[in-house]
């Protein structure tokens, strides 16, 4: 069993596969030849201490370049050493991608510090003060509306343990007896009773029927509507602080000026899903906290009196007001309508290990999501071009290829450039100050009335482009994120006084990695890491330059690969062990592993 991925189908760019390959079939062997030959070298296993860092990674990233150790108080240079001198002439770096499909290993590192992240946000640690624990927490499900019927599978009531291995009976998919087909002749009715993994979820009845125009519409305005979403529910909160008599609080700003504020804000946490049918929906840790007019950035409870209740009332409110038209747009001059759909879940966390959704579960179920993309639609590839466009857009073909081309056709420009020759000329500007002239097309700034940028043989090569505020069409995105079916956002986004950043988690591993062989204290993670500056300090700076994308061979990659996949079932193994001698060992006593 090789423990590599094998190519991605219709891949389009550099680097999507489980190596590089950049040299010939080694000494005529396959993959398990050119492994043998590799451990076959007196330098096999200095060559695995070499690229342990990235062993675990798909696609590593090769550097090339030089070391140099300096001493910090002098500036004189200890040490020098050059990548041609190390094992494959390369430091190995993991890739860091995020997405499970594209590199298992680095997408799990991300998970772990998603989780850790959210997690903090709820009992504290990592920075944050565990005080967090008494403020009250939602965990908010906001769905997309209805484009189309698609068919579903629906439970009423659940019998099984496990919602993510359920196994229940379903109820029919459509089940109408009032109307057999709809107006292009399709079904309109479905009495299958579909069970999990059915390929068949999420497709619509009638693809004809479907909107998929506004279902992309929707997914590249979402972000807006989330933010607008959460400034309603923050109003929400600070009226009824207004009409329970809590007085607003004066802060001082960075400027010397003072202000007044709401009593009460939300710090939420969001991962994005997209759901089979194509459509995002959100899942969100919403916290409620106070403001400490001395130190804004404090994170203080909420005033006395504020619930959970009312956290949940605020949201359903919001959810529900919210909504707003976008822009006009030639094929729809009124725009399209965003709003949320009719499922919302809103359940309240506790921290105590009590209750349905607790800390753990909601912290573990949104890094889990933040590993995805676009997998559930059955889709994947990389960002298209005007020469890729055509594999995968088809206005007659499936679902997932009439949303790609509705993000290609409606993010098309909407408007003609007009020709140089036929733009009016400016009078010429006296010595001195000399305005900027803004293109009309693509809002480009220029001391010239003539924009370099919009030339007819650059033109099509720019439709793929990202827009630019001053150039007014906001649909021009679409066309960017076609092959996120529109979504162009993070897949998980946070408020800055939520938790700790990503940062510091891995600044604090590397801090770790670098002192685990050390008999000193290693540095903690209450704050961000620091160095031990001493006499004996020293710096290594590096000039180094990409030099490739993957593993040499194939046979590298299964060595390299199946070393870590041993290494994390030790650690995997060592956790297990640990967690239940801690879980055995009686009241009162430390285990000595502890």
């Amino acid at each position: 069993m090789a423990s590599t991925l094998d190519l991605t189908s219709r891949a389009s760019a550099r680097g999507v596969g489980s190596n590089a390959d950049t040299t010939a079939t080694v000494y005529g062997y396959t993959a398990a030849g050119s492994a043998f030959q590799r451990a076959q070298q007196p330098d096999y296993f200095g060559w695995i201490e070499h690229v342990r860092a990235a062993a675990g990674c798909t696609r590593p990233i090769r550097l090339a370049g030089s070391l140099h150790t300096v001493e910090p108080a002098t500036g004189r240079i200890l040490d020098s050493r050059h990548t041609d001198a190390m094992p494959d002439a390369a430091i190995y770096k993991a890739c860091g991608n995020r997405r499970s499909r594209v590199c298992p290993a680095c997408a799990q590192t991300y998970q772990r510090d998603a989780f850790q992240l959210l997690r903090a946000g709820l009992v504290g640690g990592k920075g944050v003060p565990d005080s967090v624990a008494g403020h009250p927490a939602v965990f908010a499900t906001f769905t997309a509306p209805s484009f189309g019927t698609v068919h579903a599978r629906v439970v009423k009531r659940h019998t099984c343990g496990n919602r993510r291995r359920c196994d229940c009976r379903a109820e029919p998919c459509h089940a109408r007896r009032d109307t057999g087909l709809c107006v292009h002749g399709r079904p309109a009715v479905c009495w299958a009773r579909h069970e999990q993994g059915d390929t068949a979820i999420g497709r619509p009845l009638c693809l004809d029927c479907y909107d998929h125009a506004h279902q992309v519409v929707w997914n590249i305005f979402s972000g807006k509507l989330w933010h607008r979403t959460k400034q309603a529910a923050e109003r929400w909160l600070a009226q009824l602080a207004h009409r329970r008599g809590i007085p607003r609080v004066e802060i001082r700003t960075a400027s010397g000026n003072t202000r007044t504020v709401a009593p009460v804000r939300l710090s939420p946490g969001k991962v994005a899903e997209l759901q089979a049918r194509g459509a995002v929906h959100f899942h969100a840790i919403t916290r409620l906290d106070g403001v400490d007019g001395q130190n804004p950035d404090a994170i203080v409870p909420p005033p006395a009196g504020f619930t959970v209740v009312d956290l949940v009332n605020a949201l359903r409110h919001a959810a529900r007001q919210v909504t707003f038209h976008t822009p006009a747009h030639p094929d729809r001059p009124d725009g399209w309508p965003i709003t949320w759909g009719e499922q919302l879940d809103l359940e309240p966390i506790t921290t105590d290990g009590t209750g349905e959704v607790t800390d753990s579960l909601v912290a573990g179920y949104l890094a889990k999501y933040a590993t995805k993309s676009t997998e559930a639609t059955g889709h994947t590839s990389t960002r298209l071009t005007a020469d890729t466009i055509g594999e995968y857009a088809d206005p007659d073909g499936d679902h997932t290829a009439r949303l790609i081309d509705a993000c290609w056709h409606i993010g098309r420009p909407n408007s003609t450039p007009e020709p140089l020759s036929e733009r009016p000329r400016e009078p010429r500007p006296r010595p001195g100050f000399v305005p900027r002239w803004q293109c009309p097309d693509c809002g480009t700034h220029t001391r010239y009335p003539a924009c370099p940028v919009c030339v007819a043989d650059r033109q099509a090569a720019l439709d793929a482009e990202t827009t630019k505020p001053a150039s007014g069409n906001p649909y021009t995105r679409l066309r960017r994120w076609a092959h996120m079916l529109g979504y162009g956002g993070h897949f998980l986004t946070k408020a800055r006084r939520y938790s700790v950043t990503f940062q510091l988690l891995r600044d604090t591993r590397v801090q770790f990695r670098r002192h685990e062989h050390q008999d000193h204290e290693h540095p903690t993670t209450a704050g961000p890491p620091t160095e031990q500056v001493d006499e004996d300090t020293t710096l290594t700076v590096g000039t180094l330059h990409f030099a490739g994308v993957g593993w040499h061979t194939t046979g590298d990659a299964l060595l390299a690969n199946t070393a870590a996949a041993m290494a994390r079932e030790r650690r995997t193994t060592g956790r297990e062990e640990l967690a239940h001698e801690l879980a055995t060992t009686p009241a009162g006593s430390t285990p000595a592993a502890a």
